[in-house]
């Protein structure tokens, strides 16, 4: 071996073992900062028992009129006003959220500011006090709320509510159609035509007011995101009107985002189960069963409205961009999907 091949061997032993060097180094302090983050920094995750984070039955016996209030309800249903964490999932959108007072339309509330959006909600005036709660925590979280009340089965209302929120956010990114009515009746002899025209125009025709009211404003990678129910696959025979309005707002979501996916719009649904809200206890169901509520379910308890808070954001979220036309449930073993 000549002196120069003798050179040009060592030249390259010298960078590989340089190489090496740094790549060891470099390994080193990963772990280092690896172990450093686990031990000192990074706190670990609890888990916890699904069981029995949550309140479990049997509940006190407690009835409001119609729609009823989460802050007077015992025990007061969770819409992670002190648990939710954002991450920026949803910087700079601007939503809509109809029912956005209590129960899942509240925590996607919450969950949406703390992830950097603006939020605009509905509700009955008579929900004013809890309404007020959902303000102050939306911009508790430095973001602007916008309050609306109004009653959805008008068609001028929420053609205004779309107009207001509109203009009083500067845009509309996402639609949450979540505002529901559900009444219980034994039998379908004890539902008047007031009533069960008041379920459909609550249920079904307000996001058909709402959604072409919106529509001409929405861009590309906006969504629209519907309430369903297990009640669309397995209907309770005390709940003959609100089921069948769950089944349509299932089937409106499917068709209507193959006609929106070509423009870039996304239309997905969320499925609850037995959820712990002011539902269940103005009107909704009976005192025999709210006070048993979610106790044949796989978990032994109702679900809380913050257990779906993330269900509403990963729908609205850009990193959901494949996901149109499916219907996510929540629903403690019960249920579909």
């Amino acid at each position: 071996m000549d002196e120069g091949t003798k050179n040009a061997v060592s030249r390259r032993q010298a960078v590989g073992l340089l190489g090496m060097g740094i790549a060891t180094a470099a390994a080193g302090a990963a772990g280092a900062q690896q172990s450093e983050g686990s031990e000192n920094n990074t706190p670990r995750t609890t888990k916890s028992d699904p069981r029995s984070n949550h309140p479990s039955p049997p509940f006190a016996e407690q009835t409001q009129p119609w729609p009823g209030l989460a802050n007077r309800m015992t025990p007061k249903p969770d819409h992670g006003e002190s648990t939710y964490r954002g991450s920026g999932r949803l910087a700079g959108r601007r939503a809509l959220i109809t029912g956005g007072d209590s129960g899942m339309g509240r925590a996607a509330a919450i969950a949406y500011a703390r992830e950097g959006a603006d939020v605009a909600i509905n509700y009955l005036p008579v929900e004013e006090p809890d309404a007020r709660e959902v303000i102050a925590l939306i911009q508790a979280a430095g973001r602007t709320g916008v309050a609306i009340p109004g009653d959805l089965r008008d068609r001028a209302f929420c053609q205004r509510l779309v107009t207001e929120a509109r203009e009083k956010l500067g845009g509309l990114d996402i639609i949450v159609c979540n505002a529901g009515r559900q009444q219980a009746r034994t039998s379908i002899l004890d539902i008047s035509d007031e009533d069960f025209d008041a379920t459909m125009k609550t249920n079904i025709y307000a996001p058909f007011y709402i959604i072409k009211a919106a529509l001409p404003h929405l861009g590309e990678g906006s969504c629209i995101i519907g309430t369903t129910s297990e009640q669309a696959y397995d209907p309770d025979p005390d709940l003959y009107d609100y089921a069948q309005t769950k089944a349509a707002t299932m089937n409106y979501v499917k068709s209507l985002a193959k006609q929106l996916g070509p423009r870039g719009i996304r239309v997905n649904a969320v499925a609850p189960g037995p959820i712990w809200t002011p539902l269940q206890i103005s009107g909704g169901a009976p005192v025999q069963k709210y006070t048993h509520f979610g106790s044949t379910t796989a978990l032994g308890r109702p679900g809380q409205p913050v257990e779906l808070a993330s269900i509403y954001v990963q729908l609205a979220a850009s990193d959901a961009s494949f996901t149109t036309g499916n219907v996510y449930g929540a629903g403690g073993g019960k249920g579909q999907p």
